[in-house]
């Protein structure tokens, strides 16, 4: 007689994998701050995009759908949703004065 388990055993590996994921992604929502956030941002300004000093950024409120935090960083904006990911960079656009 065959061992009938042995067809389970890829769902109870895929469900471990799924919880495993689901802790992770749990975990990293749970302690990234905005703080990091603007920090982590700020160096890539100064790094990796030419920018002129990391006091240059500020943090807002997201300002693109599905942004928890936007960086303007001198005439960049950095939209980084809520696990830390890039969104999208683009131009700083000034709203006209009235």
């Amino acid at each position: 007689m065959t061992a009938h388990w042995i067809w389970f055993l890829p769902l109870a590996l895929a469900t471990v994998l799924g919880a495993l994921l689901a802790f992770r992604y749990g975990w990293i929502a749970a302690t990234l701050t905005e703080s990091d956030v603007i920090d982590t941002m700020s160096r890539r300004y100064v790094t990796e995009d030419g920018g002129a000093r990391q006091s240059d950024c500020t943090g807002l409120p997201g300002q693109v759908r599905g942004a928890w935090i936007t960086v303007r960083c001198g005439a960049l904006s950095y939209h980084v949703n809520r696990f830390g990911g890039v969104i999208s960079t683009e131009p700083v656009r000034e709203r006209p004065a009235i």
